[in-house]
């Protein structure tokens, strides 16, 4: 095979298929027909001699020679696109773009105020929409442009480039004056105490679930709710303890109705990172908006 031979739609269309695992949703991003990417499949395997996806449960899975092949052709389709993206100029003051995020409703409201004072301020025509997605979605909607980046713990996001903007720790949250805050306690005993109280959790968190089930305290769940910022007007209401991270516990503390504890069990500890495509780094837009986000979070 010879690169003269090779049409670029075609390296696009493979390195979406190897992405998705699946011919109909590569159609689907690259906005092409079922039978259009198909045949465009079928033209490139002519070309390199090899089957390139063989069908799987749920789509496709690789040959080896597509997973000699991926690296390279990402990386290519990453450079070409950086380097079309370098005379592209943006320009923070006029722009209307809109920057699309994945957040989860606690993301929301740790970074969203204030990013949008610094729009404000900067980008007074730039947009913003919050598109919360299934974990195991983000990386592919990085890639395929989906979304323009997301923010958050998110360890199962490999693949894309990733910045630390703060690192935190899980605590629980009680309302003050809760019985439990009227003895100190330190070790064994703070643990043994803990696993008496009865606590609220949100469902789509399932890291705060990893340390409730290190507390040893799932059967003493009595109410799972949709959204996190609920947690704090039902804790008020309650004798009922919450998992969080600290940063946000400590916001709703300083306003005050609240007490801290730190629970003695280990993995509390995580980092918040920004992700984003390697396909969209050479993106002026998008190194304008990585160099907002360190510069408002990056060791806050």
């Amino acid at each position: 095979m010879h690169l003269k031979d090779v049409d670029l739609n075609l390296l696009r269309l493979f390195d979406a298929v190897y992405r998705a695992r699946s011919v109909s949703r590569a159609a689907e991003r690259l906005g092409l027909t079922q039978p259009a990417a198909s045949q465009g499949l079928t033209r490139l395997r002519t070309l390199v001699r090899d089957p390139l996806f063989m069908r799987a449960p749920g789509g496709v899975k690789p040959t080896p020679k597509a997973d000699r092949l991926a690296p390279s052709v990402a990386g290519a389709l990453a450079m070409l696109e950086g380097a079309l993206g370098e005379s592209v100029e943006f320009d923070p003051a006029s722009s209307q773009r809109t920057f699309r995020l994945h957040l989860s409703d606690i993301g929301e409201g740790r970074f969203l105020p204030e990013l949008m004072v610094a729009l404000r301020e900067r980008a007074p025509g730039v947009r913003l929409t919050s598109q919360p997605l299934p974990r195991d979605e983000i990386a592919d909607a990085l890639d395929s442009g989906r979304i323009d980046f997301a923010i958050g713990f998110l360890p199962m996001v490999r693949d894309t480039q990733r910045l630390e903007l703060l690192r935190d720790r899980y605590v629980v949250l009680l309302r003050a004056g809760h019985p439990f805050t009227r003895k100190r306690r330190s070790g064994a005993a703070l643990l043994q105490a803990l696993r008496e109280l009865e606590f609220v959790n949100v469902r789509t968190h399932a890291d705060t679930l990893r340390i409730l089930q290190r507390l040893r305290v799932e059967d003493r769940l009595r109410l799972t709710a949709e959204h996190f910022m609920a947690l704090p007007s039902i804790v008020l209401a309650t004798d009922l303890a919450v998992v969080m991270p600290l940063n946000i516990a400590r916001g709703f503390a300083e306003a005050g109705g609240f007490a801290i504890v730190e629970p003695p069990v280990a993995g509390r500890e995580f980092a918040v990172s920004l992700y984003w495509s390697r396909r969209f780094e050479g993106d002026a837009g998008n190194g304008w908006f990585r160099v907002l986000v360190k510069q408002l979070f990056l060791d806050a």
